[in-house]
């Protein structure tokens, strides 16, 4: 069997040649891996006129609309999978990690986007800047999707979530991705897009597939495309600088793996429980995939005084673990990939080897597995070693055995620790296992410049915690030097990855239209009509109310104060008062904001069905009694929301910006009230 690539809106087999690639259990042949006669070229051009026009028309609510319904539609196909992902050597919860994880991701971000962004085409980021002094001239930040192509290069081990994690975030931004799974995975990898190709959710040239080798893809790349890549630190540098990325300043994202550490902190005990977490910890990260995850912990460093107990714990754990063909009954660990994986790992262990002892495992142990017509090709087991001295060997910090491999590292004191987990030269993660805050934050504060992420895990949130070797949708994903110095994830950074900041400047006016956001300084609209008794369609952006004025009285700060029980010296003493920055009694902040609301809300029934937020509230100068207040509201956004199965009647969300004056117009109070609209049509 071939494998089939998916360019121009085709499945094409693989010519000629390519690489066999076997089931990672017993070592038959599942298919053979060729791009062989792919036109690279027209399947940029193809991303670019068609996938990105066709994104580009979707404002971003529906684009994550699409990635969610992708994600349900996969989700459907998951036990088909699973039974795939076995072939990789992956158990059920390795596949659970991979494939779950992935569609887990898709929904987040599609979450994520439609939560955080307005439902337009682009996005509109941080406030507006004045650049004058009349405030006529200003400023605002716009981001809007790359007119190109985004190509994933994925690594191995996680044919099902490193395609996901970034296509989701890609798509959303409206840039159609081309994906080239690793060659030895890619099997998973095709099943996976066929299903979303056969789903027709996503519009033609949104997604590609490259099975095999890239040929000369990065060569007709441009300034408007983006790379991101996944795998090993060597291969990254080699893509990173081929000739066209450096001309056009392509934007490459890399992730490399990386010597993870863990860190047992000074102060646990071995009868602590954090001392049974560090095991756990451990035991895990090196046996989930088989070790074969970029975040897995490939240092163990731990107090010189706990050696022994850490060494003789882990043993004692890592006895207990069955290994075999992954879906038979009891088993806990798969084999790698592939036989050129244990290949690799034997070699980097006995480069290792050479400057640490071997505690368990190793290249000579003698495995049992489990499961009938099992091959030992690609297996290999849990391996520890142990390194006397980590302060003096480059070794255990710069060679990776990317597998169940583990190096124990002793220390003698906090700062040691530290410059240990610094020698990783830049990793993904770091972790700390302490009960002890002052440790930990001495450990963060000193080795987080050098990691991505860092966990500490202790009693009090072990049983929710997602662990060590988690990366999180809403959480960086990278790290610097060795890491690769790239970023994934990380909430909606991953989606503005794929799109161009640019600064636009102009009057308040031209931003509004331009922005369709409401700022100071722009031009206003009304009507005889109240905003209150318009549907969402009828509201126009920088459409305003005047209200009446009211004065504030006595009355109103005592009857508020007696209401809400506030008494604070500023408003009903008047001694104090006088000595205070205020001069005189003052007028609660919350009695102005209700007051205000009094002002500008139609009481009667209408479109406007609910208040449910406020936001970016200041109180800029205070109100004394006497004073004449007065409230201007301003439809500032308009957010069309979908319609869910169990409303009424379809809504969206306006933003309205509400600044209350004065007398002589000096502003008191300046924010941001959200309110759920009507709308006339679904």
């Amino acid at each position: 069997m071939k494998s089939k690539s998916y360019a121009c809106g085709s499945w094409i087999q693989g010519g000629p040649g390519g690489t066999e690639v076997c089931d990672a259990v017993n070592g038959k042949i599942i298919c053979n891996v060729s791009s062989t006669g792919l036109d690279f070229e027209k399947m940029v051009e193809y991303g670019r006129t068609l996938g990105s026009v066709a994104l580009g028309d979707m404002t971003i609510h529906e684009r994550a609309n699409a990635v969610k319904n992708v994600a349900k539609h996969l989700l459907t196909k998951k036990d088909y999978f699973y039974q795939i992902s076995s072939k990789t050597g992956a158990t059920k919860l390795d596949s659970w990690i991979d494939i779950d994880g992935g569609l887990a991701t898709m929904f987040s971000y599609s979450g994520i986007a439609r939560r955080e962004f307005a439902n337009e085409t682009f996005i509109v980021e941080g406030p507006p800047e004045t650049l004058s002094a009349n405030g006529t001239f200003s400023a605002r930040h716009i981001l809007t999707s790359k007119k190109g192509v985004s190509v994933h290069i994925n690594a191995f081990n996680f044919p099902c979530w490193g395609m996901l994690e970034k296509i989701a975030p890609s798509l959303i931004a409206g840039v159609p991705v081309i994906v080239k799974p690793a060659t030895v995975s890619a099997y998973l990898t095709q099943a996976v897009v066929e299903e979303i190709v056969a789903s027709k959710i996503l519009p033609e040239g949104a997604i590609q597939l490259i099975c095999g080798g890239v040929g000369d893809l990065l060569d007709h790349l441009n300034e408007q495309d983006v790379v991101t890549f996944t795998g090993s630190a060597t291969t990254g540098k080699q893509l990173r600088s081929h000739p066209n990325i450096i001309d056009n300043s392509i934007p490459f994202n890399m992730e490399a793996d990386s010597l993870n550490c863990s860190i047992l902190g000074q102060s646990v005990s071995v009868d602590d429980p954090e001392f049974a977490l560090f095991i756990k910890e451990i035991s895990s990260e090196m046996t989930a995939k088989a070790g074969q995850k970029c975040t897995a912990i490939r240092r163990v460093i731990v107090p010189a005084t706990k050696v022994d107990a850490v060494t003789e714990a882990l043993k004692s754990r890592l006895d207990k673990v069955v290994m075999g063909d992954p879906t038979a009954e009891g088993v806990r660990m798969g084999p790698l990939v592939g036989r050129s994986q244990r290949t690799d790992i034997r070699n980097a262990v006995a480069a290792l080897s050479q400057h640490c002892e071997v505690m368990y495992g190793g290249n000579d142990a003698n495995i049992q597995l489990v499961g009938d017509g099992v091959e030992e090709d690609a297996f290999y087991p849990p391996t520890l070693l142990y390194c006397a001295k980590p302060l003096a060997t480059d070794a255990p910090h710069s060679i990776e055995a990317f597998g169940p491999v583990s190096t124990i590292m002793p220390y003698d004191s906090i700062d040691q620790a530290v410059a240990i987990a610094r020698l990783g030269k830049g990793s993904l993660v770091g972790s700390i296992v302490t009960y002890d805050d002052h440790e930990a934050t001495q450990i963060i504060m000193g080795a987080a410049a050098f990691h991505g992420r860092m966990l500490v895990l202790n009693r009090d949130c072990a049983k929710e915690s997602t662990g060590h070797g988690s990366p999180l949708p809403t959480l960086v994903h990278g790290g610097p030097g060795r890491a690769g110095g790239g970023e994934e994830l990380g909430g909606s950074r991953a989606i503005k990855h794929y799109m161009q900041r640019t600064a636009i400047q102009g009057s308040p006016t031209t931003l509004m239209a331009i922005t369709r956001e409401y700022m100071a300084g722009a031009k206003t609209s009304s009507t005889d009509r109240h905003p209150f008794r318009k549907y969402f369609e009828e509201l126009v952006v920088g459409e305003s109310l005047t209200t009446h004025r009211r004065t504030v009285t006595e009355a109103d700060i005592v009857n508020f104060g007696c209401l809400s029980g506030d008494h604070f010296y500023a408003h009903f003493d008047e001694i104090a008062a006088k000595d205070s920055l205020f001069g005189q009694r003052v007028a609660h902040g919350y009695f102005i904001i209700s007051a205000a609301a009094g002002m500008f809300v139609d009481p009667a029934p209408g479109p406007v069905l609910a208040n449910y937020g406020l936001e970016n509230l200041r109180f800029i100068e205070p109100v004394h009694i006497g004073d004449t207040i007065q409230v201007k509201i301003t439809v500032k956004q308009k957010i069309k929301k979908d319609r869910r199965p169990e409303d009424k009647s379809p809504t969206g969300v306006v933003l309205w910006d509400v600044e209350v004056t004065k007398q002589d117009k000096v502003i008191v109070a300046l924010y941001d009230i959200l309110t759920l609209v009507e709308r006339k049509r679904d």
